[in-house]
């Protein structure tokens, strides 16, 4: 089992915690934000659960399909961060389309909100671009 085939298993998990993030009480406030910082809808928990389905699909079939997943995956993530920093939405569930700009705003809420997808995509870029071993 190489290191990237089991950093697509721990994504796998990752995800699917993000995507039950909505269905665990006392995990959302009273005006529907997860730990008062972000909202979560049912286009989130598909992409989560989509997400994680490729990471588990990925590490399951070899170490390049993991590569390949934690490349694009964290390439579409951090964009996403980096593009919800700016606009306040994310293009990945859609919010870009639904949802007028909220502006640019380097704020701490702002920042915290896009923290997930920053951080996971930022790992995967990393960790699918700097491995070279197929055996680790």
């Amino acid at each position: 089992m190489t290191r990237l085939r089991l950093i697509s298993f721990g994504y796998f998990v990752a995800l699917m915690i993000a995507a039950s993030i909505n269905y665990i009480p006392g995990l959302t406030d009273d005006e529907g934000l997860a730990f008062g910082i972000f909202a979560l809808d049912i286009y989130d928990d598909a992409l989560h659960v989509a997400s994680a389905l490729w990471a588990l699909a990925a590490g399951l079939i070899s170490h390049r399909a993991a590569r390949l997943f934690l490349v694009l995956f964290g390439a579409a993530y951090l964009g996403d961060g980096v593009f919800g920093m700016f606009t306040g939405w994310g293009y990945l569930d859609l919010g870009i389309f639904t949802n007028e700009s909220l502006g640019t705003e380097f704020s701490l809420p702002r920042f915290l909100a896009n923290l997930p997808h920053l951080g996971l995509g930022g790992f995967a870029l990393w960790a699918g671009l700097t491995e070279t071993g197929g055996r680790r």
